[in-house]
């Protein structure tokens, strides 16, 4: 990608650090740092909105042309970190690479299609692997991996990392080939629940009488009045 069709994003240099970063949050400014192979780490201050909409574009494969005072910087963002409770991003680096040199990193894998067993309901698709690690030129980065699950149409079926389809004369996948990214599973088998045993003396439905052929009834106790006249 062309330095003109690239995102950029401007910040400033930071003094304030540890807990008086605060400070600048309440302002809607967010702290970061870029590093590199071959530079020296640096605090930086940038406007919440403004990294939100480069990160939404870019992702954390999509290059970026960062600009700190008067230099240009060319970038990836790594390492968002989030609010727990806004999910707002409260700190990113932003890594300097060099555009002739080959670097790793990593990319989100999504599912296309839909797969027949589980249309058909023999199975369910389950997605083991979210993203890969590759190596590639920095200008050659996908932005993501698409996996085609049409083609899965059995139990116990599945892509791995090795069938992924990338341009191989500009990108390597580094992750494992053996590794499953998405795998038919069969239906998870209901429960039977055991009924309640019966309380002690207690008849069960079905369950074969006394001898005699009827189950014997409870005597009941004679009256007052009755044992007057037997005396």
């Amino acid at each position: 990608m062309a330095s003109t069709d690239r995102v950029k994003l401007a910040a400033k240099k930071r003094t304030l650090e540890g807990r008086k970063v605060r400070a600048l949050r309440r302002d809607g400014i967010m702290p970061a740092n870029v590093y590199g192979k071959k530079i020296t780490s640096q605090a930086l201050e940038l406007p919440l909105k403004e990294f939100q909409a480069v990160y939404e574009k870019a992702g954390e494969t999509g290059l970026i042309d960062l600009q700190v005072d008067e230099e240009t910087k060319p970038v990836l963002i790594v390492n968002v970190q989030l609010h727990p409770v806004t999910d707002l991003p409260i700190h990113a680096d932003f890594r300097q690479v060099d555009l002739t040199e080959k670097i790793t990193a990593t990319v989100p894998v999504e599912l296309t299609g839909e797969a027949p067993a589980e249309k058909s309901g023999i199975g369910i698709l389950v997605q083991q692997t979210n993203e890969v690690e590759v190596e590639a030129l920095p200008t050659d980065l996908p932005e993501k991996l698409l996996v085609d699950v049409s083609k899965l149409e059995n139990v116990d079926e599945a892509i791995y990392v090795s069938d992924l389809m990338v341009a191989k004369d500009k990108v390597t996948v580094v992750t494992e080939g053996e590794q499953i990214v998405a795998k038919i599973e069969p239906p998870a088998k209901e429960e039977e629940v055991a009924p309640p045993a019966p309380a002690e003396g207690e008849a069960v439905e079905g369950e074969v009488p006394a001898e005699g052929g009827e189950t014997p009834a409870t005597e009941e106790k004679p009256t007052i009045e009755e044992e007057k006249k037997k005396a």
